[in-house]
């Protein structure tokens, strides 16, 4: 039986760390659910999981679909896209069969790509690479969850950019609905007319949009987009993520037309230590004042009341009311205070 390939390519840096990835996760435990009561997805399509943050690890090979458990998402620090992008392509020549002279092989693979932000690594050889040796084997589709996607550079990859407009829940369940009649059809296509390559279902413009990428991708070492800062609590030596989202206010001073940038509290969120063998641990040595962030988070480890405290060695961690704190990154003991003015924070990639 030729396999239908379905790649989830999901982009797990720190910018999705809160509401988002418990809704992909609840999506795509969906699309499975759904696709089991299909006959045609139950007979062809193969699932695989692949989660890219700096780094890129596959969580789930090519599976099918009653054998398929959704896992757990993890967090990373980074967007490495075009590191992704080798790993899927390595995995496609690695892992989907080929057509031979005497046999068929599998279906052509179609990948969904889930990203929030911008790449902060170098994608441009990686796109190169698709371009020109898998464009015309395998369809991705690329999914911008959020106005701060950059789309450039997926519009390099494919045709078929889209944009979730809003990451509502109501969003979230009629995008996976959508991801999920696309599979269906595109199963029913290749078992019924042999015909190579995705259908997709009809749009749902209330929710979902095809967009005209830029021409120029950009190029970031970071994600603008949030400040995410890597912090440890105290008591239990835990990680955990305080991220903050951009906003621009415009204000006017003189007769001057001027936009004024500040980042507003999320939340504060707990990680375990996958978080670090899937980020990128390159320093950044980019930095943040305090006096751009607005909102004091609390520790979601140990519920210490002072959540973002920063050691002389640079580390952020919690406090409480204890007399004397013990930092988690350099264990040195000192006594914590509130500090006048503004002082720059290391912050990491996004």
């Amino acid at each position: 039986m030729r396999r239908l390939p379905v790649y989830f390519l999901i982009d797990v840096s720190e910018s999705m760390v809160g509401d988002q990835m418990p809704y992909v996760e609840e999506g795509l435990a969906s699309i499975i659910k759904d696709l089991r009561s299909d006959p045609y997805a139950l007979e062809t399509a193969w699932v695989s999981i692949i989660v890219f943050a700096g780094k890129t690890k596959r969580i789930v090979p090519l599976t099918e679909l009653t054998s398929f458990y959704p896992p757990r998402i993890p967090i990373g620090g980074g967007t490495s896209l075009g590191e992704a992008l080798e790993f899927l392509m390595h995995d496609i020549d690695t892992n989907v069969v080929k057509s031979t002279p005497d046999t068929k092989g599998d279906w052509k693979p179609i990948i969904f790509l889930f990203t929030d932000g911008a790449p902060t690594d170098n994608p441009t050889p990686a796109v190169t690479k698709w371009i020109n040796q898998y464009k015309k084997k395998a369809s991705i589709v690329a999914i911008a969850l959020g106005d701060n996607t950059d789309t450039a550079v997926l519009g390099q990859l494919t045709n078929d950019v889209l944009l979730v407009k809003n990451l509502a829940p109501e969003s979230y369940k009629s995008f996976f609905k959508w991801v999920t009649a696309s599979i269906k059809t595109t199963s029913m296509s290749v078992s019924e007319s042999n015909i190579d390559g995705p259908q997709l279902a009809k749009l749902d413009d209330a929710y979902l949009t095809k967009v005209e990428p830029p021409a120029t991708p950009s190029s970031k070492v970071i994600d603008n987009n949030f400040a995410v800062f890597l912090s440890k609590c105290q008591a239990t030596k835990k990680p955990y993520l305080i991220k903050y989202k951009r906003n621009i206010t415009p204000s006017n001073i003189e007769g001057l037309s001027l936009e004024t940038q500040f980042f507003k509290l999320q939340g504060s969120f707990p990680v375990d230590d996958t978080y670090f063998q899937l980020s990128d641990n390159t320093p950044t040595n980019q930095k943040i004042s305090s006096g751009e962030l607005v909102g004091f988070p609390h520790c979601p480890c140990c519920g210490n009341q002072y959540g973002f405290s920063t050691c002389a060695c640079g580390g952020i961690m919690c406090t409480g009311d204890e007399e004397v704190s013990t930092c988690p990154w350099c264990n040195t003991q000192a006594k914590f205070g509130f500090s006048s003015g503004h002082h720059d924070i290391n912050r990491s990639r996004g």
